[in-house]
């Protein structure tokens, strides 16, 4: 008799299996919009823009004692070096001083790294000439220290303008180790490796101001 005047919607027969492969695809639905998030192009979370035009590195042996400087002028005269490591368009991304800042402490514990290397980033384009030296800062050893150059152009593909290298012989040793001049594009248009001394350059436009050994 109750059925004929239902109070209530009548609930449909229950479905294991329908049920199952719902929740399956909520699941799978889930996943999918995590995937599309981290794929994102619009994500930026953790995002580290690393963009250059040109990298400069130079390095010694691992381990090296010495301490060796790359110098950097773009064509303004503006230099990158270790007392001033953003001039321009050019950074000094680390100065690395030898053996005497080789090691951090991590949890109370010194852990020491052998990697002797140095690196200026070209972050924009100047035309003109950049000129790139390599200056002997403090020599411990009394023995030559050979030092790789390379100058690689970034965009809009990696290539390689120069890789050489040069060896200093003594405490304030300076040698030039490639210009390159670049047009309005960017394009390089001429590599030398004509002499010049940029420390000489810094006494120039700093007289007095101790650029010899006074240290960084």
């Amino acid at each position: 008799m109750l059925d004929e005047f239902p109070l209530y919607q009548r609930e449909e027969p229950f479905d294991p299996f329908s049920v199952m492969l719902f929740k399956a695809l909520q699941v799978v639905s889930f996943l999918f919009f995590l995937a599309l998030l981290a794929v994102s192009p619009d994500s930026k979370d953790g995002k580290i823009d690393s963009k250059a035009e040109f990298l400069i590195t130079m390095d010694w042996p691992d381990n090296h004692p010495d301490d060796l400087d790359l110098m950097v002028q773009d064509p303004r005269g503006s230099i990158a070096w270790y007392r001033h490591k953003e001039a321009g368009f050019l950074t000094l991304d680390r100065d690395d001083r030898g053996g005497l800042n080789d090691s951090i402490v991590v949890n109370g514990k010194r852990i020491h790294s052998p990697i002797r290397e140095e690196i200026v980033t070209v972050r924009g384009i100047v035309a003109g000439e950049y000129l790139v030296n390599v200056s002997h800062f403090l020599a411990t050893t009394g023995q030559p220290v050979p030092a790789i150059v390379k100058v690689q152009k970034l965009n809009p593909t990696a290539q390689v303008i120069f890789d050489d290298t040069v060896t200093t012989n003594h405490t304030g040793d300076e040698i030039t180790a490639v210009r390159f001049t670049l047009d309005a594009d960017g394009k390089v248009i001429d590599v030398s490796r004509r002499a010049k001394s940029l420390t000489e350059t810094l006494k120039i436009i700093n007289p007095g101001g101790g650029v010899g050994l006074a240290r960084k």
